[in-house]
């Protein structure tokens, strides 16, 4: 902030005050600075600030006499062309009648030597004016320049901008991109013909999403091009997804240490990509470190500062540089340039002594005879025939930054135009009045800059929009090797901003030169991509480039390259084996083609045909007494209700329906019923005849006959009945896809509906079992040769035991394994009850038929022996 205000205070003695009176109403400037510079007069002047040496030296300060003013090195061919390209435009405009009519522009250019110090020493000698004394102290008239055109470097534009802008002089950047000058409330009268920074930065992140580079390096010039670029880059990087793998400040004193220190970083990176905003002074000696390091393997991006240098452009670099990638601005061509360039003549004018300089270097003579008290070989003639020279002055081929040149002195000359178009009483300011053509005001011109719209003579459209920046758009450029072993750049692509679309780049990739074997884009990521089946997962301690790739887990999957989260798959999808997308889910449930199935429904028939057997033998002998003994028709109906628990196992298997779900476990619970009521009442049966006495035996039997056996069967089994219409009436089973048992599968299976219906059903068929149970234990010592009791009890054991032992395993078992599990149990405990009790008959009505007598069954012969 001190410095500004002492720029202020000086500009303000330089504006206001005089430092010395000569004689009465004369004033002379305290001090003129010495700069190299092109000068032309005229009716209205406009200034120009270019870096036409690429050094600066400064003396030593010793303040013993007066210091020696500070002197410029290494001439730049380039720059020299744009300032010509000025004076083209400015000579161009005063032919031409249709604009600015009987006004005569001159110019007042210097060079900056691309130090800010300098810039600051030639922008306050353009603001001060040019004479070194003046009498006129009412300061009538128009400025010393209306407006000035540079500096081409961000750093001066900014300092200058901020002193100069105090009072409203129009200033026109050619190449300043810093994003920082949009600030119009810093920066009110500053205006640019190249887009800005934050453009370039966008586009650039535009070529490394192309190209797929996440993983990069940066480089930066200590400046505010370098910093603010920096800044604006880690951000646009971070929106795209890409990453910044080092980022390194290029000082500007070139210390050789510290380019070494960078050297050393770009080469132990994995990045193959590196990106370099800076300007050209802090490039050369990076390139340098480079080709004496003898680096190669990297790909380039060079920001618009230096991606069309011609320093570059020589067989020097050109194993290290060809293939870089660049951002330029746009080309363009200005009719009669060249001509205008060849003709240049230098002259002994103090004011033009940049041209003196410019032949100097151009035919490498000198227009003194000595130098350093030593005799030089050629002299300056100033005739010499620049047509001869192939230089980056007389190279018009690729018209860039001079085109920007151009299209800022039109700009600067149409708003003049328009300024002096005005009719009074319309004009825009107070009281509807007209700008002063003789005492004319710089804010003025700074109004009508901000309306400017014209159409040069290429055809591009010069306009600026509420930030003073330019039209956005890019050339993308590519460094060939030429046949003659330089370096040659060649555009291959357009980057420009849609209103509707935004950032859009446009590639011809085959026109691309590739510095690598194969000739295709190297790779630079810091992980290669996650494919579709897996997902990005960052390690810990490292950019978000930098992950591992994590495969998805059972039931998610990610469809793209390089995803960050897994998606879920829908209810009743699943993942395929490459976690890539997701499928219908297995159902499953016990199907007849199972081989589970099969064994089960084979197990069924073989039950209910043992049932069909054994109901023909006991059918075939129902007369002898082992089947009289116990109501015939008892047995009878047990094997039919048996028959019936073998078959229902059958709705079991397959795909539930609504009505097997609802038949299913009705019918298991009648025919259940219905057998264990049959052995109850066999039980009943027994326990009349043996424990009573001959005489209440009799009557016993009378009072428990088949009719009341019958109906006492009938009886428990209708109760059974009831409770199964209840629960199918109230809440009855249903299909059910569920997919919480097996995550990968959805388990078609039949809802019990009611808990408590179910548990009802269960438990009655329970109850009547532990009765059964308990009577026949009760009575199992009847005589030997009778054991009906016994039997019962031993199938009423195997009944208990299979089913307190069907429920925890039921409840363990996954999918249609609990439905095995429940058809086991049915099967298991029907063939119990059917062997237990059945086949002692069996084996004595077929193999001794000997005891199957009276007799033998009520044990007579046992005691007659």
């Amino acid at each position: 902030m001190w410095i500004a205000l002492n720029i202020c205070l000086y500009l303000s003695l330089n504006y206001v005050s005089a430092a010395s009176i000569l004689r009465p109403h004369t004033c002379q400037h305290q001090g003129r600075f010495r700069l190299n510079g092109v000068y032309q007069d005229g009716d209205v002047i406009l200034g120009g600030l270019f870096d036409v040496h690429l050094f600066t030296v400064f003396p030593e300060l010793s303040f013993r006499t007066e210091p020696d003013p500070p002197y410029c090195e290494k001439f730049n061919m380039e720059s020299f062309q744009h300032a010509q390209t000025m004076v083209f435009a400015i000579d161009e405009i005063n032919k031409n009648p249709n604009l600015l009519p009987n006004i005569t522009l001159g110019y007042h250019l210097y060079d900056n030597c691309l130090m800010l110090g300098m810039a600051f020493r030639a922008a306050i000698s353009l603001a001060s004016g040019t004479e070194e004394s003046f009498s006129n102290l009412n300061c009538t008239g128009p400025p010393p320049v209306i407006g000035i055109v540079g500096d081409p470097s961000s750093t001066p534009s900014i300092a200058i901008s901020s002193v100069l802008g105090l009072f409203r002089v129009p200033i026109i950047s050619h190449y300043s991109t810093c994003s920082c000058l949009s600030d119009k409330t810093k920066y009110p009268s500053f205006f640019r013909t190249i887009p800005s920074d934050a453009f370039q930065v966008r586009a650039m992140v535009q070529i490394l999403r192309h190209f797929g580079w996440t993983w990069v390096g940066l480089l930066y010039s200590d400046d505010d091009y370098g910093i603010y670029a920096y800044l604006s880059f880690k951000q646009e990087m971070q929106l795209f997804g890409g990453c910044v793998a080092f980022s390194e400040i290029l000082s500007n004193d070139n210390n050789p240490r510290n380019i070494q220190r960078i050297l050393g970083v770009i080469q132990t990176s994995t990045a193959r990509v590196v990106v370099v905003f800076s300007t050209l002074s802090c490039v050369v000696p990076l390139m340098d470190a480079v080709v004496l390091q003898n680096l190669t393997g990297i790909q380039w991006i060079a920001s618009e500062a230096w991606a069309t240098a011609p320093v570059f452009h020589t067989p020097h670099f050109l194993p290290f540089l060809r293939g870089t990638l660049g951002i330029a601005i746009r080309r363009g061509e200005i009719q009669g340039l060249h001509e205008f360039l060849l003709h240049l003549r230098p002259n002994n004018d103090p004011k033009n002594n940049m041209l003196r300089i410019f032949w100097e270097n151009m035919f490498v003579c000198s227009f003194e005879t000595k130098i350093h008290e030593q005799q030089i070989k050629k002299v300056c003639t100033g005739q010499e025939d620049l047509s001869t020279t192939h230089t980056p002055y007389t190279d018009v081929s690729g018209l860039r930054a001079a085109y920007n040149v151009y299209k800022a002195v039109y700009a600067l000359a149409h708003a003049l135009h328009d300024l002096m178009q005005c009719e009074e009483g319309k004009g825009p300011f107070s009281r509807n009045s007209c700008a002063d053509a003789i005492n004319l005001k710089p804010w003025q011109l700074v109004h009508y800059l901000k309306k400017v719209n014209f159409t040069t003579s290429f055809g591009d459209q010069v306009s600026f929009d509420k930030n003073g920046d330019a039209l956005a758009i890019y050339d993308v450029l590519s460094w060939y090797p030429s046949y003659d072993g330089s370096v040659r750049v060649q555009a291959v692509g357009v980057v420009n901003e849609d209103s509707t679309k935004g950032m859009v780049l446009t590639l011809d990739e085959d026109a691309i030169y590739w510095n690598f074997e194969p000739k295709n884009p190297p790779p630079s990521v810091c992980s290669e991509s996650c494919p579709p089946g897996t997902r990005q997962a960052t390690r810990k301690g490292l950019p978000v480039c930098c992950f591992d790739c994590m495969p998805c887990g059972d039931g998610d999957i990610s469809n793209k390259t390089d995803a960050i989260e897994c998606t879920v798959c829908p209810d009743e999808f699943w993942s395929n084996p490459e976690k890539d997308q997701c499928v219908p889910k297995v159902v499953e449930f016990l199907s007849y083609e199972d081989p589970l199935s099969i064994s089960l429904t084979t197990a069924s028939l073989l039950g209910t045909c043992f049932c069909a057997v054994v109901m023909v033998i006991f059918y075939h002998h129902h007369n002898t007494p082992i089947v009289r003994a116990n109501n015939s028709e008892l047995s009878f109906l047990l094997l039919f209700s048996l028959k019936m628990c073998f078959l229902c196992v059958l709705l079991f298997i397959g795909q539930p329906q609504l009505w097997t779900c609802q038949f299913r476990h009705a019918v298991f619970g009648i025919s259940f019923v219905l057998c264990i009521s049959s052995i109850l009442v066999k039980t009943m049966v027994v326990i009349a005849v043996f424990k009573s006495s001959p005489p209440q035996g009799k009557s016993a039997m009378k009072r428990f006959g088949s009719a009341q056996q019958r109906c006492t069967v009938l009886l428990l089994t209708a109760l059974q009945v009831v409770i199964c219409a209840v629960w199918l009436s109230t809440a009855s089973p249903t299909p059910h896809k569920n997919n919480q048992y097996i995550r990968s599968k959805i388990v078609y299976e039949c809802t019990i509906g009611s808990v408590a219906g179910f548990s009802v059903l269960l438990g009655y068929i329970g109850l009547l079992a532990a009765v059964s149970f308990l009577l026949a234990f009760l009575v199992r010592n009847l005589p030997d040769n009778f054991n009906e009791a016994k039997f019962i009890t031993f199938s009423m054991l195997i009944f208990c035991a299979v089913w307190i032992a069907f429920v925890p395993a039921y409840v363990s078992s996954p999918g249609k394994y609990a439905v095995a599990v429940e058809i086991f149990a049915i099967l298991a405990s029907s063939f119990g009850l059917l062997v237990a009790i059945f086949a002692p008959k069996c084996y004595i009505i077929l193999v001794h038929p000997e005891r199957n007598t009276k007799k033998a069954i009520m044990g007579k012969d046992k005691l007659n022996k």
